[in-house]
């Protein structure tokens, strides 16, 4: 059994994190097998909804500080080398998940720090377990953060906000974490994957097109001009009025019945 386990239910691909010994610390294999997993979520017809998540207690607690041990016996320049790599491995997973056009829930239960906790930002939704604990911890390791930690964070909370989780790497809970937006929902530990697979079966069964639309809107929104924002809002909507869904969506409105939507835009 590798580091990333896919599983699928009924529309869903559920993502999950599968080295529970070591609260699931990305090493290189992970990193490699999550980037392939991302990729197949995001180039799968058939997953109109992924769920990111970890096997046993934990979600992700960072990087493997075993690793980074290993890599101390080596020159300043190998390790320099050696850890660019490692940290470029990450991209291609986070872009996938920020890019692929279809919803990603994460489901955080234990710990969710360093790029652990860059994983979750990079998710559309995510709903966190009252066990949670969240850090970004790079500090004590005299390193800056990764995982598009710097480009999110912010956004989310503000750069003096952002400045301090960074600068002090305190450990935060799951309230604090919804108060600062960081995430969705607080849930009880027994709760947690019933209610994000609930969710994310929800999301499966919804216009699937519309929201690849709304979440490439969502993500273009900081760096577009106003006008720009309009126009391509503008765009938008029409494509997805010309859509299956739409019809489908309006239809069930006036029938006063649930709508069907297939996900075709």
């Amino acid at each position: 059994m590798g580091t990333v386990i896919l599983e699928r239910r009924q529309g869903v691909l559920e993502i999950i994190l599968n080295r529970p010994d070591i609260l699931n610390a990305a090493n290189r294999e992970l990193i490699t097998e999550l980037a392939e997993a991302a990729a197949e979520a995001e180039n799968d017809p058939g997953a109109r909804a992924v769920l990111l998540r970890g096997a046993g207690s934990h979600f992700m607690a960072g990087g493997d500080i075993r690793m980074f041990g290993e890599l101390c016996a080596l020159s300043s320049e190998a390790r320099r080398e050696a850890l660019y790599e490692i940290v470029d491995g990450l991209h291609p997973i986070l872009l996938s998940l920020r890019h692929m056009g279809k919803p990603v829930v994460a489901a955080v239960q234990g710990a969710a720090a360093g790029v652990g906790l860059s994983l979750v930002l990079a998710a559309d939704l995510a709903l966190a377990a009252e066990n949670a604990i969240f850090a970004f911890g790079y500090i004590h390791l005299g390193t800056s953060p990764d995982g598009a930690a710097t480009a999110t964070l912010p956004r989310l909370v503000g750069l003096k906000r952002a400045t301090e989780l960074m600068f002090l790497g305190e450990r935060f809970d799951a309230r604090q974490a919804l108060e600062w937006g960081l995430i969705n929902r607080v849930v009880r530990e027994e709760a947690l994957l019933p209610e994000a697979r609930a969710l994310a079966g929800r999301l499966a069964a919804g216009p699937t097109a519309a929201y690849a639309r709304t979440k490439a809107l969502i993500e273009a929104s900081s760096r577009q001009a106003l006008a720009t924002q309009l126009k391509r809002e503008a765009e938008s909507f029409a494509a997805c009025a010309a859509s299956e869904d739409f019809v489908e969506g309006v239809r069930a409105f006036l029938e006063k019945r649930p709508p069907s939507f297939n996900g075709r835009g």
